[in-house]
């Protein structure tokens, strides 16, 4: 399983991405013009207008698309799948091939896309963290601290205006001296 190549995935895949229902026409047409538009141009535009005709029915123009791309070597199907990953990636991950590796723990043709997974928390779960971070950063910043405790906290969170710009730091670090002034 280890030494097997893009054609021969395919091969392996061909029935599953003929089945129905598996590509839709929108799919199939936006990877056959990933293949005949962007470099590596696999396609050329004769074969990508054959496989765009829309008088033949999805699966002749996918089954005769994914033969041709048996025919025509290994970079060919390595194209095909990067463009099926783009276009399709829900696809892309259930394929049999790809099942296939991952129980073989097999991770030479695999691209990561698992670790590579943004998370799906959404971005109120950022803001809530983002806020979470600065309120502490603001509570040790601004409370005075036991000396006993937390002795270098002040001198490590007084570095942080420097990141903000310029003029907004010096407002911020002249309204926190007038703070402690009056503490």
């Amino acid at each position: 399983m280890t030494d097997q190549t893009y054609c021969d995935r395919l091969v392996q895949d061909t029935p599953f991405l003929t089945g129905q229902g598996c590509l839709s026409e929108q799919q199939v047409d936006r990877i056959v013009l990933q293949l005949n538009r962007y470099y590596p141009q696999v396609l050329t535009n004769k074969e990508a207008e054959k496989f765009r005709n829309p008088k033949a029915s999805l699966r002749v123009r996918l089954c005769d698309l994914l033969s041709h791309l048996q025919r025509s070597g290994e970079r060919h199907c390595q194209e095909f799948y990067r463009a099926l990953y783009i276009h399709a990636q829900p696809l892309h991950c259930h394929l049999p091939s790809r099942r296939a590796l991952q129980n073989s723990d097999c991770t030479e043709l695999d691209w990561g896309s698992e670790s590579r997974r943004l998370s799906d928390r959404g971005p109120m779960s950022f803001l809530a963290g983002l806020g979470l971070a600065a309120g502490l950063a603001l509570l040790l910043y601004c409370c005075p601290p036991d000396p006993k405790v937390l002795p270098g906290t002040r001198r490590v969170l007084g570095f942080s205006p420097v990141i903000i710009d310029r003029h907004v730091s010096r407002y911020l670090l002249a309204f926190l001296a007038d703070d402690f002034r009056g503490l």
